[in-house]
Parts: structure tokens; sequence; C-alpha cells
């Protein structure tokens, strides 16, 4: 009986052990994703001339290209701010996108999938997280959503117009397309205890994407945002 009550003391304390373990990590999890959005929206705030007086201050750019500059400026605001940040309202999903899909970033929130577009930029932006995270409310996702993708120059808006299931080996949904879309990814089932077998995939085009090509790309080479900072805070 001894042993056993030993064991049982054991086992008990290894639990308790993995159990704050976890806690931590899901706190360290969330806690830096709120540090990251709260950073992406300072960023925004500041305008690219205020950005370029600040480096200045510590730089000397005077014998720099003016294309080097800006590079400079973005590496630096990389290391710290996400490139966008995902929204979708109804399911109460708000995540930081950072730069691949290694576990550090997915652990603090969601990534960009290597050979796809970069957000704001003309094409298929491929978008992954964990379906126990960041993801777990893609579950309760549904045809006609809103998703929203907040960059530095504005928001996008994106509806949602598929929902698949396919074997991690289709890697036919992230193919490129002329058409401004989002692809959204995370492994499935979503409760399912171990590796998923398969992957959940939510396809959400640009609203009003025919017309914002047609009418407005040639005006505007930049990419197309349908609400502008100062609209989205009125």
């Amino acid at each position: 009986m001894k042993v056993l009550r030993r064991i049982e003391q054991v086992l008990l304390v290894v639990g308790l052990i993995f159990f704050i373990v976890y806690g931590c990590g899901r706190t360290h999890a969330a806690l830096f994703s709120q540090a990251a959005m709260w950073s992406f929206r300072e960023s925004r705030s500041i305008s690219p001339a205020s950005e370029d007086t600040r480096a200045r201050r510590k730089v000397d750019f005077s014998i720099w290209s003016s294309k080097r500059v800006r590079a400079y400026s973005q590496a630096l605001a990389g290391k710290f701010t996400p490139l966008a940040v995902l929204s979708i309202p109804r399911l109460g999903i708000h995540v930081p996108v950072f730069e691949g899909t290694d576990e550090l970033s997915l652990n603090r929130g969601a990534g960009l999938i290597a050979g796809t577009v970069s957000p704001g930029e003309r094409g298929n932006v491929g978008i992954a997280a964990h379906r126990d995270g960041f993801f777990r409310g893609l579950k309760d996702v549904k045809l006609g959503d809103r998703v929203e993708l907040d960059l530095s120059y504005g928001t996008q808006i994106y509806t949602v117009d598929n929902i698949t299931i396919v074997k991690p080996s289709d890697v036919s949904v992230l193919k490129r397309s002329s058409e401004p879309s989002l692809t959204l990814v995370t492994c499935y089932p979503f409760y399912f205890v171990g590796d998923a077998q398969q992957r959940y995939i939510v396809r959400a085009s640009l609203v009003d994407s025919a017309k914002a090509i047609s009418e407005i790309h040639q005006e505007f080479p930049k990419p197309i945002f349908l609400k502008s900072n100062k609209e989205r805070a009125q």
C-alpha cells in the first residue's frame, strides 16, 4: 500500500507540473499575441515620415539610397511587429500574423505560409495556425463570414466562400492566383488526439474584388484596400 501511495503521489506531482507548464505556455502565447497586436496598432499610428526621422537619429543615411533606407526601416519593424492582424469578428478570432510557420511563430500567433504572397500583395495569401490554439474557432466558420486583414496601410475585407477538408499532401489549395484571396489552414479534426490526418481549409475572397481590380488598379498600383485607417476609426 505504501508503494501504491508513493506512486500515486509521484503521478500527482508529475501531472501538476505538466498542467503548470501547459498553463504557462498558453498564457505566454496569449500575452505575446496581445503585445504583438498592440505593437502593430502603434506602428499604424506612426507615419512613414516620422519613422524615418526617428531612425535617422541613430543611423546616418546620407549616402544611402532611398530604397535601402525603406528596406532598413521595414526590417527593424519586422523584428517586433507582425505582418498583419487577422480578425473574424463573428468567431472572436483576432490573431497577429508573423512571417513563416515555424513553431515559435505559431505559438505566438498565425504564420504566413511559404510560397504564398505576403498580406497586401495581389494573389493568394496563405495563413496557418494551430487547431488547438488561435484557429480553434474556425470549427464554427460559415460561408459568408466576414474576415478582416489589418495592414499598415488599412484594412482588407474578405468573405468566406469555400470550406474544404483535404489531405496534408494536397497543396493545390495554396496555388497562386491572380485574384486577391485568403486561404486559412489548420489541422483537422479539431479535437483529434495526436497528429491530425487532414487539413481544414477556409477560402475567402476580397469583397468586390472584380470591381476593385478593373476600376481601381490602374489608378492605384499598390494593394487594394476597401477601408482606410481613417474610415475605420470613424
